[in-house]
C-alpha cells in the first residue's frame, strides 16, 4: 500500500515503471535515489551539461521515500537562523537564508516550465503559539533576521491569524509570504517525467547492493553493475543502514500524517482558504495545509524512532498515531469533527544532530559523493541539496562548492542503546512538558532541562 500523496499522483500517472538494471553499464554519473534530492541533482546536471551521462537507479520507484510522503510544507530556513549563524557565521547564515527562499521561488518556476501539475501554491507560511508558553517564542529569531535586512515574516493581529489558519487555537502567529504548499507525490512524480525528458536514464526496481570506489566507481545490484567516473547517493534515511560511517549522524524519526475526505465546504466555513502552511511553536511541532481537492492533511513529527537507523515495518503502514492524530484535528478544527478520514501514514525522517542536511565525499579526493539529514524539512532544501550536489559532482569552484555545508556530519549521537534510549526519554520529557503547557500548568524542570536536547534539531529553530 503506497501513502496517499504518492498513491493519488501515481493514479494520474500513465507512465509505466522504468525497467531495472540487466547487464552491465558505464555512465559519467551514477545517482543513487530517486527522490527530490537524487532528481533535482540529475535534473541540475542535464541542464547544466547536457552531454553528461546521467544514470539513476532507484530501489523501489522514484518517490517511494520520504520524497512521496512528506507534509507537503515547502519552508525556508529562516527559523533555523541562529543554528546557521552559530554553526557558520552571520554571512553564510544570511545568504543561505536567501538561498533558502530562492529555492521556494526557483521549484514554482520550474512547476511553470516543464509544465509539473504538483499543486504548487505560493501562499506562505503562519508561524504560531497554541498556548501560553509559546507566545513570544519566535520573537528573537524575527528581530536577528531583521538586523540582518533578511527578515520577510510580519506579526499579524490574532484575529487575522486565526482566520487565515483557519483556527481559534493559535494565539500569535507570524506570517511570510516566502514559502509554498504542493502536493509531495506529484512533484517528485514530475521531476521523473522531466528527468526522462532531458535524457536520464533512469531503473526503477534497482537497489544498490554494493560499492566498489575507485576510477571509474562500481555500483553493484541485482541485474547488473553500474562504472561510473563520478557517483551521488541520494539515499536520506536509508544511508545510515547502507554506511555504518554514518550511523550515528542521524537519528531516524518518523513523521505522522492524517489527511481527510474532500470538504470544500468545512473548509470555506472555518475560512481556510488558500494553500497557507501552519506551523505551531512545539518542538515536534503540528504542521497542516488544504489541498485544492478541498482535503484537510495535518502531520506531527517525533513520534517513532527506530534503533540503530533500521527501516521499521511501521514505517510503510498506516500510521499508529492515527488517534493522536484525529485528536489533534479535532482540537483545531472542531466543525471536522464528523468529517471522514481518508488515509492516514507515517515515514522516516533523518533527523541531523544541528537539524540541517550535511554533503561531502565519501573520502578524501573521493569521486562519491553524499548528501543527507534534511532533519524532516526538505521539500524546499533538497532544491539547495541538487545545486550543492551537482556543483561537487562538476568539480565547481562557486558559492556551494566553498559552503561548509559541505564538510560532511556536523555532529553525532550517542552510540546505541544510549541514543535509542535517550530519544525516548527526551520525547516523553517533550510530550509531558508540552502537555502541562497546553493546561496552563508549569512543566517539571526536568523535563524542560531534556526538551533542550531536541529543540536544535526541531523543524523550527526558535532560538
Amino acid at each position: 500500500m503506497r501513502p496517499f500523496w504518492l498513491e493519488q499522483a501515481l493514479q494520474g500517472d500513465a507512465s509505466p515503471t522504468c525497467e531495472p538494471l540487466q547487464g552491465d553499464t558505464r555512465c559519467d554519473v551514477c545517482i543513487v535515489g530517486g527522490g527530490y534530492t537524487g532528481l533535482w541533482t540529475a535534473i541540475m546536471l542535464k541542464e547544466q551539461n547536457p552531454e553528461l551521462d546521467v544514470l539513476l537507479i532507484e530501489a523501489d520507484i522514484c518517490g517511494a521515500g520520504a520524497s512521496g510522503r512528506n507534509g507537503g510544507c515547502a519552508l525556508s530556513w529562516s527559523a533555523k537562523y541562529f543554528t546557521l549563524e552559530r554553526l557558520f557565521g552571520v554571512q553564510e547564515a544570511v545568504r543561505l537564508v536567501k538561498a533558502s527562499e530562492q529555492s521556494i521561488h526557483a521549484i514554482g518556476a520550474f512547476c511553470q516550465r516543464y509544465g509539473v501539475e504538483a499543486d504548487y501554491r505560493l501562499d506562505g507560511t503562519l508561524y504560531t503559539s497554541t498556548n501560553l508558553a509559546q507566545c513570544g517564542s519566535t520573537d528573537s529569531v524575527i528581530a536577528a533576521l531583521e538586523r540582518h535586512g533578511i527578515n520577510s515574516f510580519d506579526k499579524l493581529p490574532v484575529a487575522e491569524v486565526q482566520r487565515l489558519a483557519g483556527s481559534s487555537k493559535h494565539l500569535e502567529g507570524w506570517f511570510s509570504p516566502a514559502a509554498a504548499s504542493v502536493q509531495p507525490g506529484k512533484l517528485v512524480r514530475g521531476l521523473r517525467r522531466v528527468a526522462l525528458q532531458l535524457g536520464v536514464r533512469i531503473h526503477e526496481k534497482t537497489a544498490m547492493s554494493g560499492l566498489g570506489e575507485g576510477s571509474p566507481a562500481v555500483v553493484e545490484t541485482a541485474g547488473g553493475k553500474v562504472r561510473a567516473d563520478r557517483v551521488v547517493l541520494a539515499m536520506n534515511a536509508w544511508m545510515a543502514r547502507a554506511f555504518p560511517q554514518f550511523e550515528r549522524s542521524v537519528a531516524i524519526v518518523s513523521s505522522d500524517m492524517i489527511i481527510t475526505e474532500p470538504r470544500p465546504d468545512l473548509l470555506k466555513k472555518i475560512g481556510l482558504t488558500t494553500g497557507v502552511t501552519v506551523l505551531d511553536s512545539r518542538i515536534f511541532v503540528h504542521y497542516y495545509h488544504n489541498t485544492p481537492d478541498g482535503r484537510l492533511m495535518l502531520g506531527k513529527g517525533g513520534n517513532t524512532f527506530a534503533y540503530g537507523g533500521k527501516m521499521l515495518p511501521v514505517f510503510d503502514q498506516p500510521s499508529p498515531y492515527a488517534p493522536l492524530l484525529r485528536s489533534s484535528l479535532n482540537e483545531f478544527f472542531p466543525d471536522f469533527a464528523e468529517a471522514g478520514i481518508a488515509a492516514t501514514w507515517n515515514g522516516p525522517s533523518d533527523r541531523s544532530v544541528t537539524g540541517l542536511p550535511f554533503f561531502g565525499r565519501l573520502g578524501e579526493g573521493s569521486n562519491v559523493f553524499y548528501g543527507f539529514g534534511y532533519s524532516g524539512s526538505g521539500v524546499g532544501p533538497c532544491h539547495m541539496g541538487g545545486q550543492i550536489l551537482a556543483s561537487l559532482v562538476q568539480g565547481l569552484d562557486n558559492e556551494w562548492t566553498r559552503s561548509p555545508l559541505v564538510n560532511g556530519p556536523l555532529g553525532y549521537f550517542p552510540p546505541e542503546p544510549i541514543r535509542y534510549l535517550g530519544s525516548l526519554m527526551v520525547r516523553n520529557a517533550i510530550r509531558r512538558k508540552e502537555h502541562a503547557e497546553d493546561r496552563g500548568h508549569r512543566p517539571r524542570r526536568l523535563d524542560v532541562r531534556l526538551a533542550k536536547f531536541a529543540a536544535a534539531a526541531g523543524k523550527a529553530d526558535k532560538g
